[in-house]
């Protein structure tokens, strides 16, 4: 299993963020793209919150405020308006005044609210009066439920402390999410004679509008510290509720009573799901899983298994050369093999997101139907 930060290290950085948000609900007529087809200009800003729910900082009415922006925010603005990413990007690079014109035209004749969450660059924000420089890091929907990272990890957390029963054996937060996997050391079985696996769960979150709140169990394989998430018994929460609220001539978002109660049942029921997600009969439904992928023996060209199960995944061909590597070294030439090959793999990515992925694969190579696994296994 890909190792991130220590808990500890992921708090503290979660704290840091928290200081450093600030979220908007902003007309898209107010929105204009600058001719550099980067930066956003948001007119008449009056107000803000944080996302902890505290209020941040003003400037006062009339005032512009000046949006920096990363890949992931544009990506936004192009599926929301419905153009291509590919003649977004093309023109990005190489027209951006076009790129200008085709967003500026559609956001002007927009009827509709979006949320903009950005983050300072500062950990605490200054009212200048004057033009305020953010960056921009997500355009969601005015529906879009505000669970951030630290709300998630404070409501999870508790449900493993002070037990020598539970361990956080990785964790970490990305540019755009967290994720926290926990183990169960006194849940533990034998998929294969002398190959044992302790079941665990994986709780990750994105603040940036990549998927809702995931709750999946995890496995733990004993003999190579390879990590395993299993997609399919797994619940996710999504960041969807009521419209937030925009007060008369504001951006600002506020939270009312009704809103924080939906929030607080929402964490209540993460931490009932979280509690599932370790549970020993699904550990043993899944346990039982595997241990008839042992069976399904490599009878074609390993080589050509590899690359066929890989393209069916989506990996990248380096990502399959890593995988036949380890399937080779490991010496098991079965489904229940191949599955642990991409999750050793997953341990030499640079990307934790990318090695959270990959983990997942594992369960899904592991899973493959029948017919599938006749067609790559030929």
């Amino acid at each position: 299993m890909k190792q991130g930060r220590s808990i500890a290290e992921v708090l503290r950085e979660l704290q840091r963020q928290n200081t450093m948000k600030r979220d908007f609900i902003t007309p898209a007529r107010a929105l204009h793209l600058e001719d550099d087809g980067r930066t956003f200009v948001m007119n008449g800003v009056s107000g803000a919150e944080s996302a902890g729910g505290s209020v941040g900082s003003t400037a006062g009415a009339g005032n512009t405020m000046v949006l920096d922006t990363t890949p992931l925010f544009h990506r936004q603005v192009a599926s929301s308006l419905g153009i291509p990413a590919k003649y977004y990007d093309l023109m990005q690079d190489q027209k951006p005044e076009l790129l200008a014109d085709n967003v500026n035209s559609w956001l002007s004749d927009r009827d509709q609210n979006y949320m903009v969450r950005s983050m300072s660059s500062e950990a605490e924000l200054v009212d200048t009066g004057v033009n305020t420089s953010l960056l921009a890091r997500a355009f969601l929907s005015d529906r879009y439920r505000r669970i951030d990272n630290m709300d998630v990890a404070a409501t999870v957390l508790p449900l493993f402390a002070g037990s020598d029963q539970f361990e956080i054996v990785s964790s970490e937060v990305t540019s755009v999410r967290m994720y926290i996997k926990i183990l169960n050391h006194r849940l533990e079985a034998e998929v294969k004679p002398g190959d044992y696996v302790q079941a665990g769960v994986v709780i990750s979150n994105s603040e940036v509008g990549l998927g809702a709140v995931s709750v999946q169990p995890l496995l733990y394989r004993l003999v190579c510290t390879n990590g395993m998430v299993i997609n399919d018994f797994g619940q996710r929460k999504h960041h969807i509720g009521r419209a937030a609220k925009v007060m008369d001539d504001s951006f600002e978002l506020y939270s009312d009573a009704t809103i924080e109660a939906e929030d607080k049942a929402f964490l209540l029921k993460l931490q009932d799901v979280t509690r599932a997600a370790i549970e020993e009969t699904r550990f043993n439904q899944i346990v039982d899983t595997l241990r008839e992928s042992t069976d399904a023996h490599i009878t074609g060209p390993v080589q050509d298994v590899v690359e066929l199960t890989g393209k069916s995944l989506g990996i990248t061909q380096d990502e399959q050369d890593g995988v036949l590597k380890y399937l080779i070294e490991g010496g098991d030439l079965s489904l229940y093999g191949l599955s642990n090959a991409f999750t050793r793999f997953s341990q030499d990515v640079e990307s934790y997101d990318r090695a959270t992925a990959l983990e997942g694969m594992g369960w899904q190579v592991a899973t493959m139907p029948k017919t599938q696994w006749k067609e790559i296994n030929r």
